[in-house]
């Protein structure tokens, strides 16, 4: 499955968002702790439009992270309830709009508005495509039992259940060694144990 290449660059970025609070990060730490890194983060994804690079916008833009975290674990018709409220506000001013290289694609509110209303309506609009494709359940959260991170499952077969290689390689370790201490049993031998 894969959804318009807008959808899918705004669902690439909700991740990537969502995935630099503590929990869910690489470090375990808070990593959008700066304008700087939310400088990073939006080129890294083709962000345009304003940014005024100051605190109030980066704490305005945790509280759209806090708000869309929420939001991505909901079931399809809590999600509807939620999206609907971010949707009904006056900032919604849908426009066709052309940069980076990228050909004509839908942004939800002009360029000049604050980038947290921006980065809130376009991930609105984004799960507006992923609902009506009946897709919400490729919205997920890691299934690593110590990460609270999410992930986009665009895989054909929906087998994707961990946010990182990392996670994967951990939960196979652990369930690996939970597996031997099973066969090893309660008298620690195990196969060929005595022998």
């Amino acid at each position: 499955m894969h959804f318009a290449y807008d959808t899918e660059d705004v669902l690439e970025f909700d991740v990537a968002l969502l995935n630099t609070a503590p929990g869910a990060s690489r470090s375990g730490e808070e990593e959008l702790v700066s304008t700087e890194r939310l400088r990073v983060l939006l080129e890294e994804h083709g962000w345009s439009g304003r940014f005024d690079r100051d605190e109030q916008e980066l704490s305005d833009v945790l509280g759209v992270r806090h708000d869309l975290r929420r939001i991505w674990a909901l079931e399809r018709d809590a999600m509807v309830a939620a999206v609907n409220a971010v949707l009904d506000t006056d900032a919604v001013a849908p426009q066709l709009a052309r940069h980076d290289g990228k050909d004509w694609h839908l942004h939800a509110s002009p360029s000049h508005a604050p980038l947290a209303t921006r980065l809130r309506l376009e991930s609105a609009f984004a799960l507006v495509d992923v609902i009506r494709a009946d897709e919400t359940d490729r919205l997920r959260v890691c299934e690593a039992e110590d990460c609270e991170g999410v992930l986009l499952d665009l895989s054909r077969n929906r087998s994707k259940r961990f946010c990182s290689q990392r996670c994967a390689n951990r939960t196979n370790m652990t369930a690996y060694r939970r597996r031997r201490a099973e066969d090893a049993g309660p008298g620690g031998g195990g196969p060929g144990a005595g022998a």
